[in-house]
């Protein structure tokens, strides 16, 4: 079945943040999300899963083992299991990007 945001399952996380699940399965989790301005994540890590993130729009910050990483609309970071992260929007606009799984990272969070 073609997914889109139109006809996926939608969710409201952290501060006003949006996902919609693209694809769901224990090996593979396909999310797309909006961070609005001034807003991220918690520290965490997963255990099992590997996350890439691709930026669609805007300028993602990424705090990683104590660096700052900034990621622009067209590239990309993997994150490997273990890795202590969170992600930030400290822009003035939207930040949209995808983050991809494997395996999924649902039920794989530790926050720090």
């Amino acid at each position: 079945m073609i997914k889109s945001k139109n006809n996926s399952e939608h969710y409201i996380w952290g501060n006003n943040c949006d996902s919609w699940v693209l694809k769901a399965s224990a090996n593979l989790s396909v999310k797309q999300e909006i961070m609005p301005s001034g807003t991220s994540e918690k520290l965490h890590f997963h255990e099992n899963a590997e996350q890439f993130f691709y930026i669609l729009k805007g300028e993602a910050v990424f705090y990683s083992n104590e660096e700052k990483f900034s990621v622009k609309t067209g590239e990309s970071i993997s994150i490997l299991p273990k890795l202590k992260h969170y992600i930030s929007n400290e822009s003035e606009k939207d930040l949209e990007f995808l983050v991809i799984s494997s395996p999924s990272a649902d039920n794989d969070r530790i926050e720090i």
